[in-house]
């Protein structure tokens, strides 16, 4: 599902107070780390998560990964957290704008 720009500027400040429920360490993007984290998007459905890594390109990499394995969207990426969403098909929790 592509969230289009109300969407997104609603997620945004909805994620804001949010503080990140997991935290990509040395070991990168791990199949224990997808199961975590697609068990906190169907309980949340948006979630922060802070990225480890010495560069933005190692950090691009790895939010890549979690975006592929997960089937998340990205919300917004500031430094080191991102904001991912994905919306609970059975029993969804947020109201989007259309």
């Amino acid at each position: 599902m592509a969230l289009t720009s109300s969407q997104v500027r609603y997620l945004r400040g909805m994620a804001h107070p949010l503080k990140p429920v997991l935290q990509l360490g040395g070991r990168g993007v791990t199949p224990a780390l997808l199961r975590e984290l697609d068990a906190a998007l169907d309980r949340h459905e948006l979630v922060k998560v802070r990225l480890t890594g010495a560069d933005r390109a190692a950090r691009a990499e790895l939010l890549d990964a979690l975006l592929a394995g997960s089937g998340a969207d990205l919300v917004q990426r500031i430094g080191h957290i991102a904001s991912l969403f994905r919306r609970n098909a059975e029993e969804p929790k947020l109201a989007l704008p259309r």
